[in-house]
Parts: C-alpha cells; sequence; structure tokens
C-alpha cells in the first residue's frame, strides 16, 4: 500500500490525492472532507481518518450527523475511483448507510 506525503509517499500517488482534492474544491465537498486525512492509497481501496469536527454534528448530541457520514462515505468513495485510475468519478445514484454507533465530535 502506497504511503502519502511525510510517510513514504510515491509520485503516482501524490498526484492521485492532488488529483481527487482539485475535484472536491466545491464548497460542500470541502466543507465536509476538510480534516480529512488520506493515510494510503492503492488500486481501488483508500484508508483515510477523521476527527469529527464540531461544524458536521448534531448540536444537542455533539454526534456526526448522518447526512455528513453519507455524504462523506460517497466522497470517500469516489477517490477509490482515483486510486484504481479512473480519471472519472462518476455519480452516485443510490447509496445506503447502516449506522452502526454515533461518532463524536473531537474523538
Amino acid at each position: 500500500m502506497a504511503k502519502l506525503a511525510g510517510r513514504g509517499s510515491n509520485g503516482a500517488t501524490d498526484e492521485a490525492l492532488r488529483e481527487w482534492r482539485h475535484h472536491g474544491s466545491k464548497f460542500y465537498d470541502t466543507f465536509t472532507v476538510s480534516g480529512l486525512r488520506v493515510d494510503a492509497i492503492q488500486p481501488g481501496r483508500v484508508l483515510c481518518s477523521f476527527t469529527v469536527p464540531p461544524r458536521l454534528t448534531n448540536a444537542r448530541s455533539k454526534r456526526m450527523h448522518g447526512g455528513a457520514v453519507a455524504s462523506l462515505v460517497d466522497l470517500v468513495g469516489s477517490a477509490v475511483f482515483f486510486a484504481g485510475g479512473s480519471p472519472k468519478t462518476g455519480v452516485t445514484v443510490e447509496i445506503t448507510v447502516s449506522y452502526l454507533d454515533a461518532a463524536r465530535a473531537n474523538v
């Protein structure tokens, strides 16, 4: 698995990450993925880590909003297309997310 900048990066991986970030420059995408760390990329797989920021939580529970979870899953799923070498990400026609537990802010 290729590691990214600061973790033993390679040129192809760094270029794929830059390209994905470039396509995710729209406000909505940036608002959702800001703070997302891409830890590794290999063909057809992206490994990410993320600390839940308060802006993506429900006000009362301080847990990540379900819509933000689904959006993040969708956006990272697009990155997998880039990791597989596709120049385009396509469009999600349908997405189903099963919530096993809530993600808390800043954890």
